[in-house]
C-alpha cells in the first residue's frame, strides 16, 4: 500500500487549516498587511448626507473587516475638520476635495484617496417667513445667510450663488448655523434669511414650507448648472506623507469606504432607517427617506474620482479666493484613483 509521509500530510493539514482561516477571516489577512490599524478620521458634520457613506461603512462595520480600528472625530465644520488632520489631532479627513487644493496653495499637500459623493449635496433657499416676496439674488442685501461653518462647503456654495447674482460677498452677512437641528432652528426663528445647507437638513426645511429653494446641487444636473461642471464632494484625504508610509492603511480605508458605496447602490428605505442613528433623523423617518432620495445620484458608485471634477473645484476655487492660482496649483498631487479602483475591482462597485 502506498502511504502518504506523516510529515507531508501533516504539512497539507496544516497548509489546508490555515488556507480556511484565512478565507474566513480576510481581516486576519489585512491586519498583517497594514502599516496602522487605529486610525482617527475628523469629519464635519457627520449626520449630513455629504458623509453617508462614511457612517454606513462604520455602522456595518466594513472598517473592522479590513482590520482597522476606526475613531471618528465630529467637528462643527469641513475647515475645523480640516485643521484636526493639519494639526495631527487625526490622521485622516473625510471632507471636502476642495480642501486638498487649498492646502496646497499654502504649501501643504494633502491628497483624497477615495470619493464619497459626486455633488456638493447643498442647497441654497430663501426664508418664507423673512422674505416672503423674494424674487432675485438683489433681494439678498444687507441679509443674514446660514451656513454650515465659515470657511465650510456649504460657505463656499452662497458666496458662489450671490456673486453669480450680481452681489459681492461683502452685501451679505454669512452666520454659522451648525448642524442638523441648530440650522433648522436657525432659519425657522428668523436668526437668518436664507440659508445654504445639505440634506436631510434642507429636504425638511422644504417640505415643511419654510424655505423656497433657489439654487440645488443635491443632483448632477443642478450642480453643472451652478459649477458649470462636474463638481466633486466629499472625500478621504490625508497628508502625501501619511499615504505615502501607510499605503495598506489607505487601501483599507478605500476599500471599507467603497463597500459602503456598494452597499447604498441597491439599499431600500427599510435598510437605511436601520442602519442609521436615531438622532440623525431628526425625528421624522418619512422626512429622512425623502431627503435621501434627493441626494441618492450624488453619492459616488464606486470611490473614483472624475478628473473633470478636479478641474472643475479649482477652477471654482480660484474664482473665490485671490491667493489661489490655477497655473501654481499641481492638480495631480491632490487626488489619487489608485485606492479606489482597487476597491473597485474587489468589491465590483
Amino acid at each position: 500500500m502506498n502511504r502518504q509521509p506523516l510529515v507531508s500530510r501533516r504539512f497539507f493539514a496544516g497548509s489546508a487549516a490555515w488556507a480556511a482561516a484565512t478565507l474566513a477571516f480576510p481581516a486576519l489577512r489585512a491586519q498583517s498587511r497594514i502599516e496602522k490599524s487605529k486610525i482617527a478620521i475628523a469629519v464635519g458634520g457627520k449626520a449630513a448626507f455629504f458623509y453617508l457613506p462614511l457612517t454606513i461603512s462604520e455602522k456595518l462595520d466594513y472598517f473592522k473587516a479590513e482590520g482597522l480600528e476606526v475613531e471618528i472625530i465630529d467637528f462643527e465644520g469641513d475647515a475645523r475638520a480640516s485643521q484636526a488632520v493639519v494639526g495631527g489631532a487625526a490622521n485622516v479627513c473625510s471632507g471636502v476635495f476642495e480642501q486638498t487644493i487649498s492646502l496646497q496653495s499654502r504649501n501643504q499637500m494633502f491628497q483624497s484617496f477615495v470619493s464619497q459623493a459626486r455633488t456638493p449635496q447643498i442647497a441654497f433657499g430663501v426664508s418664507s417667513k423673512s422674505m416672503p416676496d423674494y424674487k432675485s439674488i438683489a433681494d439678498l442685501r444687507g441679509r443674514k445667510i446660514g451656513v454650515s461653518a465659515p470657511g465650510s462647503s456649504s460657505s463656499m456654495m452662497a458666496s458662489l450663488v450671490v456673486t453669480q447674482g450680481g452681489l459681492k460677498a461683502g452685501d451679505v452677512s454669512f452666520i454659522a448655523v451648525g448642524a442638523s437641528a441648530g440650522a433648522l432652528a436657525a432659519i425657522r426663528s428668523g436668526q437668518v434669511d436664507a440659508i445654504s445647507h445639505t440634506d436631510p437638513v434642507m429636504t425638511m426645511l422644504e417640505q415643511k414650507g419654510d424655505v423656497k429653494v433657489i439654487s440645488d446641487t443635491r443632483t448632477l444636473k443642478g450642480t453643472t448648472e451652478v459649477f458649470g461642471g462636474p463638481m466633486p464632494a466629499s472625500c478621504l484625504y490625508a497628508s502625501a506623507e501619511f499615504i505615502q508610509k501607510n499605503p495598506h492603511t489607505c487601501q483599507a480605508l478605500a476599500n471599507a469606504i467603497v463597500h459602503g458605496l456598494k452597499w447604498l447602490q441597491t439599499a431600500g428605505p427599510g435598510d437605511i432607517i436601520k442602519t442609521m442613528p436615531e438622532s440623525y433623523l431628526l425625528g421624522d423617518r418619512a422626512l429622512y427617506l425623502a431627503s435621501f432620495n434627493k441626494v441618492r445620484e450624488s453619492i459616488s458608485p464606486d470611490g473614483v474620482m472624475p478628473d473633470e471634477a478636479a478641474r472643475t473645484a479649482l477652477k471654482v476655487l480660484a474664482r473665490l479666493d485671490a491667493g489661489i492660482k490655477v497655473d501654481k496649483i499641481d492638480l495631480d498631487k491632490t487626488y489619487t484613483n489608485e485606492f479606489s479602483i482597487r476597491a473597485k475591482e474587489r468589491f465590483k462597485a
